[in-house]
């Protein structure tokens, strides 16, 4: 059965990219393996040429689409953010009670993931994973400013917004939301990082698959209503 939101897209930033890779099969393909090879070889060792041969392709034709892969990654980790937002005012958008709003907020945030049958042509689980492991190289970079300026940040932080209102409605005079929520959304990357490849450095390793969110729950809900 063909999905009611089979047609839905999400804009990115116009100037993240050269050409848009939504408007073609072939630009959709270059998102589609770059997500895979990127998680395969990590984004050091990944290179244009070496998407091209994955798609069948030349490299001038990814180029067409995206500048470098540093705009590529942009791209990626801001397509997750907006879809990460579509999928968090779905879930709430008929729940009154702001705590709890603000427990699937979390839930989200640290969770896990299924693909979603709506983009048929990105794997969120594999993307997750690139966010999880590379978006930081997105913005700890010389040129985050200028890049901030051209709003190639704007969906993590509209995200962030949102969730950070949620919390003011759970407690008005909360003084720091927006810290609270980058803090929360980093630290849940990290927590899976390190629960992958450095495991002293946390506690959800090893432990029940809903750890994280119930850390991350504690600690949330513990700091705003001290």
């Amino acid at each position: 059965m063909k999905s009611l939101l089979a047609n839905i897209r999400f804009e990115v930033g116009e100037n993240i990219y050269l050409k848009d890779p939504e408007s073609s099969e072939i630009g959709r393909k270059v998102v589609k393996n770059g997500i895979i090879l990127i998680d395969e070889l990590g984004l050091e060792a990944f290179t244009f040429k070496k998407l091209a041969e994955r798609i069948g392709s030349t490299e001038a034709t990814v180029y067409r689409y995206f500048e470098n892969k540093h705009k590529l990654l942009i791209y990626l980790i801001s397509w997750y953010w907006n879809w990460m937002e579509y999928r968090l005012v779905f879930a709430t958008s008929n729940i009154s009670s702001a705590e709890a709003r603000l427990r699937i907020a979390i839930r989200m945030l640290s969770g896990k993931i299924e693909n979603d049958i709506d983009f048929a042509h990105i794997d969120e689980v594999t993307l997750q994973r690139i966010v999880v492991a590379e978006s930081s190289k997105a913005y700890l970079t010389k040129a985050v400013d200028e890049d901030n300026r051209e709003g190639f940040f704007y969906s993590y932080k509209r995200l962030c917004k949102r969730i950070a209102t949620i919390i003011l409605e759970v407690n008005p005079n909360y003084p720091y939301p927006a810290s609270l929520v980058s803090t929360v959304s980093e630290s849940a990357h990290y927590q899976k990082f390190f629960a992958q490849h450095l495991p002293s450095l946390t506690d959800v390793n090893g432990k029940k698959e809903d750890y994280l969110e119930e850390f991350l729950i504690d600690m949330v809900f513990s700091t705003i209503k001290k």
